[in-house]
């Protein structure tokens, strides 16, 4: 089997994956759209994009639970792996806090780092921690945050730390860039200042902050849509869509259930669905028989 041929991927070079990373952020404005799972992921990448966002929000949501901190780093680390080895593309990780103090962040970083992933986001927030654009977040020291960001940034070989500061509810935006200076002193690759209100706060952060800035424009929360021309003149680099597929595929669903519930058939669905032959594609089913030459070539049925 050839390079061009091979289906799925292993990651004996991990390194590329936040070598590609840098270097798509450092050439252009970087869009990342959220993947809660590997066929979301694989949806992704179909489309064009060449770098890909796990939400702890998002994979919460897909197990059923709230996006409190109660996820553990094993499902994160195992989902991690999934993402990569599917798609092949650089993948940055939301690690939440670090699921725990200094030596939690140490090992996190080094799972995520075995498994390809090209960035790990750590945020600032106590545990249990809250959504960013929610109320009422509580923020550990600024002394704490670095601390985790130096443990993070020494124990990494290649993959880039991403540090989210939720302090502007709390402490002001001033006070927010003040930390967010500090944790790139920590060793922090990139800042991710969450729940900003304008494309002016995004401008005084680029400003003063002298690493790449990432911008979350989650929907329904504090900071409002901004275009990324409007994003790329307020000096930032990249922007995340972290839940923003999970929320499309809930709605079809809901949809879905709903009309099968009532109607006892699906046939009124067939347009909105994905055909057996547009998944069959999407899987890359036919590669999967070639690996055997004794498989006899499915036929899909009229």
């Amino acid at each position: 089997m050839t390079k061009k041929d091979k289906i799925w991927f292993t990651n004996n070079n991990k390194s590329n994956h936040t070598l590609k990373f840098e270097k798509l952020y450092k050439n252009d404005f970087l869009i990342i759209p959220g993947a809660h799972d590997p066929i979301s992921a694989l949806l992704a990448k179909k489309a064009g994009f060449k770098a890909l966002y796990l939400s702890g929000a998002a994979l919460s949501s897909s197990m059923g639970l709230p996006d409190i901190g109660i996820i553990t780093m094993d499902e994160l680390v195992i989902r991690t792996k999934q993402l990569v080895s599917i798609t092949n593309l650089p993948i940055i990780v939301d690690g939440d806090t670090g699921y725990g103090e200094v030596t939690n962040v140490v090992r996190l970083v080094n799972e995520i780092e075995s498994v390809g992933a090209a960035a790990i986001q750590i945020e600032d927030q106590i545990l249990p921690k809250k959504c960013g654009h929610l109320n009422g977040k509580q923020i550990i020291s600024k002394q704490e945050m670095m601390s985790k960001i130096q443990a993070a940034s020494k124990t990494s070989n290649n993959l880039k730390i991403i540090a989210r500061t939720d302090a502007v509810e709390s402490e002001g935006i001033d006070s927010a860039i003040e930390r967010a200076k500090n944790y790139v002193q920590s060793g922090a690759d990139i800042i991710f200042p969450e729940a900003l209100t304008s494309k002016e706060d995004f401008k005084k952060f680029s400003k003063a902050i002298t690493v790449p800035i990432l911008s979350n424009m989650t929907e329904f929360g504090i900071t409002p849509e901004i275009s990324v021309k409007d994003l790329k003149n307020s000096g930032v680099q990249m922007a995340i869509w972290p839940v923003s597929s999970l929320r499309i595929a809930l709605k079809s669903m809901e949809k879905f259930y709903n009309k099968l519930k009532k109607e006892k058939t699906s046939n009124s669905s067939l347009k909105d669905m994905f055909t057996r032959s547009e998944l069959y594609d999407l899987l890359d089913y036919n590669a999967y028989e070639q690996l055997d030459k004794n498989i006899i070539k499915t036929i899909l049925p009229e």
